[in-house]
C-alpha cells in the first residue's frame, strides 16, 4: 500500500503535470481535424468531416497509407524472425565477443537517425534500392531488430530451462522442444517486440525522407511534404486517425497479453 507523504505527493504531482503536458496537444489536434476552415486555426470556426472525406478519397494519401502498412508488416515479420533468432543465439550461446555482438545489434537504437539515413542513401543508390519497397523494408528492419532483441532477451533470461530439459528427457528433439515448449512461453516477448517493430516502421520519417524517392512515399513522408507545402486541417485529421490506431494497437496488445498470461497460468 502506498503511503502518501510530502515526497510521494510531489512525485505524483510532477508525474501528472508531465502527463498533462504530453497529452494536451491531443485536445488541440482532434478538434482541428473537424474544422470546416481551409486553414489551420484554433478554435475552429465550424465543424465538418470534409478533411476526413478528402483523406479517404484522395488516391495519393491512400497510396501513401498502403505503402506504410505494407512496409511495416513486412518489416515486422522480418525483424521478429531475425530478432528472435539473434536473441536465442545471444542468450544461449557461449562464444567470444558475445557482449560486443549484442552491443552491435543494439547500436541502431542509439545511433542518430540522420547518420543512418545518409549511410543507407549512399548504399542504396549503388544497389538501386532508392524509391523501392525493398529498400524501405531493409532500412526499417535494421531499426526494428534491436527492439525485438531487447524484449525477447528479457523473457529468455528469466526462462526456466528445466522445462526444456524435461521435454528432451521425454524424447523430444531440440526443434520440437523449441516449438512446443520454448516458443509458446516466450511468445509475450516476441509479440511485444513485433509490436514495437511495427510502430517503429510505421512512424519512421527521417530515413523515409532520404530513400523513399517518388515511387515509395510513406504516410509519414507524405505528411512531411504536406506540412511544408500547404497548411490545412488535413494533417490534423490524419494525426487523429493515427492516435486512434495507436489506441487500438495498445488495447489489442493488452488483451492478448492478459489472455497469454491466463493461458500460461492454466497450463
Amino acid at each position: 500500500m502506498i503511503t502518501f507523504n510530502k515526497k510521494t505527493a510531489l512525485i505524483y504531482c510532477f508525474s501528472w503535470m508531465v502527463f498533462a503536458y504530453l497529452i494536451f496537444p491531443v485536445f488541440i489536434i482532434i478538434p482541428l481535424s473537424f474544422s470546416s476552415s481551409l486553414f489551420l486555426e484554433f478554435p475552429p470556426k465550424g465543424f465538418s468531416l470534409m478533411w476526413y472525406k478528402r483523406f479517404f478519397t484522395d488516391y495519393q494519401w491512400i497510396d501513401a497509407t498502403k505503402v506504410s502498412f505494407i512496409v511495416a508488416i513486412f518489416t515486422t515479420l522480418l525483424a521478429t524472425l531475425l530478432g528472435t533468432m539473434a536473441s536465442v543465439g545471444l542468450v544461449r550461446g557461449r562464444f567470444f565477443g558475445r557482449n560486443i555482438v549484442y552491443t552491435l545489434f543494439l547500436s541502431p537504437m542509439i545511433m542518430p537517425l540522420v547518420v543512418m539515413a545518409i549511410a543507407f542513401y549512399f548504399l542504396f543508390v549503388r544497389l538501386h534500392l532508392v524509391g523501392t519497397y525493398m529498400g524501405l523494408i531493409i532500412a526499417h528492419t535494421t531499426l526494428a531488430i534491436p527492439f525485438v532483441i531487447v524484449n525477447v532477451t528479457a523473457v529468455l533470461q528469466g526462462f526456466d530451462r528445466t522445462l526444456e530439459n524435461a521435454a528432451m528427457n521425454l524424447g523430444a528433439n531440440r526443434l520440437q522442444t523449441f516449438l512446443r515448449i520454448t516458443l509458446p512461453l516466450i511468445s509475450p516477448g516476441i509479440f511485444s517486440g513485433a509490436l514495437f517493430a511495427f510502430i517503429t516502421s510505421f512512424d519512421e520519417i527521417i530515413i523515409a525522407i532520404f530513400i523513399s524517392g517518388t515511387s515509395a512515399v510513406t504516410l509519414q513522408k507524405k505528411i512531411w511534404d504536406s506540412v511544408r507545402l500547404e497548411i490545412n486541417p488535413m494533417v490534423s485529421s490524419i494525426a487523429s486517425l493515427l492516435i486512434l490506431l495507436s489506441i487500438v494497437i495498445l488495447i489489442s496488445s493488452e488483451i492478448i497479453r492478459r489472455r497469454t498470461e491466463k493461458y500460461r497460468s492454466a497450463k
